[in-house]
Order: C-alpha cells, then structure tokens, then sequence
C-alpha cells in the first residue's frame, strides 16, 4: 500500500475492511467465477503468469504496462477494442480468454447477470482504500463485488467555436438530430460507433429520461429514438468511436458526438483549446464509469489483481488519468493530478451541469432491440 493510502481516515478505513470482510464471505458462500476459487488465495502483488489484458483503445500509457512488467516480471499480451459489446462477444465466446477486462458501467450488470465475472479478493486490493466514496456500491454491482473503478467521464458533443456560435452560443442535441439546426453547421458531423451511447443521445433530444425510459421498458420510445437515428444518418460524415477527436481538431467534421476524455486529450495535444470545445447539450447528456473487472475464465487471477491494485495506487492512478485526461475515481491519486485536467469544467463538470447527466442503466431486454436501432440507421 502507497503512504497516501496509509493515511486514509480511521472511519474509511474500517469502512473498508468491513466492505473487504463482507465481500470475502460472500465470494467464499457463493462461489468464485474460477476453478476452485481460485482468487481466494491471491496475497497483494502476488503473480501467477501472463496477463492477457484487455482494454479500450487508447486508454493507458504504456510506460504504466512496462513499469509493471518490470516490476513483476509479467508480460502483458495487451489487446483492444472499440466497445462494450465487442469485448462482451469475445469474452462470451471464448475465442480468447482475457485475465483483465475493462467493462463501463451498464455492462458490468449484465456481465454479472450472465455470470462472465469473477468476484473480487479484496484482500488482494489493499490499494482499493484509495477509491473516493462517491464510487461505492454503485446500482450496477451494489454489493461491490465484480468491479473497481478504472476511470470516469461524460458523454457530449465537441464543436468548433465556430459552429457553437452558428447555433447560437448554446450547445444542443439539436445540432446533430434538427435538420435546419445541423444544416448551420459549417463542416461535417459525425456520432459515436456505440449503440447506447446513439440511443441514449437521441432520447435526451426527445425529452426521455435514460434511466426511467430503460427501467421502465419503454420499448415504443426506444423505437422513436431510432427512427431518429435513422433520419439523421445521411447528414452524417461517419460513425466513429476511436478517431472522433482527432476528426474534430483536424477539420474532418466540426461537430462530434464524444467521450469528454477523447476530445480533452485530443484538444491538448494540438493545442486547440482555442478552436474548439467539449460541451454537455442543454438536454443533458451520459456519465459513465469504465471499470477493471476479472472474466470468469480468467488463467492468471492472482497476476489481474496485482494489475488492479497497481492501478489504484495513486501515483499510478494520476499517471493513468494525466494520460486519458478523463475523471479519476482515485481520491488519493487528486495531488498528482495535473492541474489543467482538475480544472476543466469538461472533464469535471460543475454541480449545475452534473445534475443533467445520467448512467445508462443495464437494458435487460431492450439490450437487442437498442442494437438493432443503431444497425438500422446505418444501413
């Protein structure tokens, strides 16, 4: 454990080993995900073999993945994908078998109720001590047992000065889903690659709420938001989850529907903070937290909560946050923060802006039916 997280608040840090005791007890009545429970025995930084990690693209510093294999002596097979259901198809289809996952919120619910995960050995996260409280026992895994907060953000609309002034100084869903708004827009539009994230989108221009149109079942509203969908996509320059910063600071569109981190770091690195902006629509918009979780297949458990625990110091969890520029959910880590990441409004939203922001809850049913509506518009 790193100094910063000895020094923990008494209360915290009962708080948490109560939440480690009662977590252990409940992996060891119900279970573990692995053959004979195999996390139940891992120490802190203890290593059993390669890791097979498995991420977003562009969402660590490799210096991270080489200090630890450094460290440890682990080499780490790093592969990526571009979404949430394209690393839940690998993992369900076993064509290659991951010790270390990186599922947003939603999908940690349904990985859970598909029994793709393993649950975690907490003593083997002594580091965990250094995540804010504001992340405990979130609604998609409210016993805490499956995941760890890896990172966390917002989902928006990045825009030239330019086309924000053209719309009249206030950013809107309208500028992508209104054909006369969109049509004062200079350049071209483009809109994330991601069935959710499109729909969750189109509903807040419709005036629905995420969660309650979700949890509700509201299938007839996620149709509509589709038909949206549909109607928009020939306006549109491309679907994109990786490049859509880059387009945006490049002059490949001047409007994108993105990740707050993706436009951040895309804005720094081209010194475009004059140029450019991440906006939350009037309407509001997703937050989401992306997270570190184990597959129950998983070879090397013991080596993925080393992995996880070497995240969470907060050296390290500063180093990863200074490289994604998105939130981090590591407390401790806020002192090695760069100053210009804590500062920006559109990594850490104000309270007025945060209050119109919502998670996409886990869909259930409307899981098949969201997908379709995306691979509609686009056909």
């Amino acid at each position: 454990m790193n100094s910063l997280a000895k020094c923990a608040s008494p209360t915290r840090w009962a708080r948490w080993l109560a939440l480690a005791a009662a977590a252990a007890l409940l992996v060891s009545a119900c279970g573990g995900g692995g053959s004979d429970n195999a996390a139940d025995d891992c120490e802190p930084g203890e290593t059993d073999g390669d890791l097979a990690f498995y991420n977003w693209a562009d969402y660590i510093d490799e210096e991270l993945l080489l200090a630890f294999e450094e460290e440890t002596g682990v080499s780490i097979d790093y592969t990526v994908y571009e979404s949430n259901e394209q690393m839940l198809s690998q993992v369900e289809s076993e064509a290659a078998i991951y010790d270390l996952v990186v599922p947003s919120d939603y999908m940690v619910a349904l990985m859970i109720e598909e029994e793709l995960l393993l649950p975690l050995n907490y003593d083997a996260l002594p580091n965990f001590s250094n995540i804010d409280d504001a992340w405990d026992n979130p609604p998609f895994d409210p016993e805490h047992r499956y995941h760890v907060a890896y990172q966390w953000g917002t989902t928006g609309i990045g825009m030239t000065y330019d086309a924000l002034d053209a719309i009249g100084g206030e950013s809107s869903w309208a500028v992508i889903f209104d054909a006369d708004t969109a049509a004062q827009v200079p350049g071209g539009i483009s809109m994330l690659d991601d069935a959710p994230e499109a729909v969750s989108a189109a509903l807040k221009y419709l005036g629905y709420s995420i969660t309650e149109t979700i949890e509700s079942g509201n299938e007839d509203a996620i149709r509509e938001a589709g038909a949206l969908l549909k109607a928009t996509n020939d306006r549109l320059v491309k679907y994109d989850s990786v490049t859509y910063g880059d387009d945006l600071v490049n002059g490949e569109v001047d409007v994108a529907h993105g990740w707050s981190g993706g436009f951040a770091q895309a804005f720094f690195e081209t010194d475009a903070y004059e140029t450019h902006v991440y906006t939350i629509p009037v309407e509001g918009g997703v937050r989401w937290v992306d997270t570190m979780a184990i597959p129950h297949n998983a070879d090397n458990v013991c080596s993925a909560h080393a992995m996880i625990n070497y995240l969470l110091d907060a050296e390290n969890g500063a180093a990863l946050t200074n490289y994604t520029y998105y939130g981090s959910p590591n407390e401790a880590a806020t002192p090695f923060i760069l100053d210009e990441i804590l500062e920006d409004p559109g990594i850490y939203p104000p309270p007025d802006v945060y209050e119109r922001l919502e998670l996409i809850p886990q869909m259930g049913d409307l899981g098949l039916i969201v997908q379709d509506m995306l691979t509609e518009a686009k056909s």
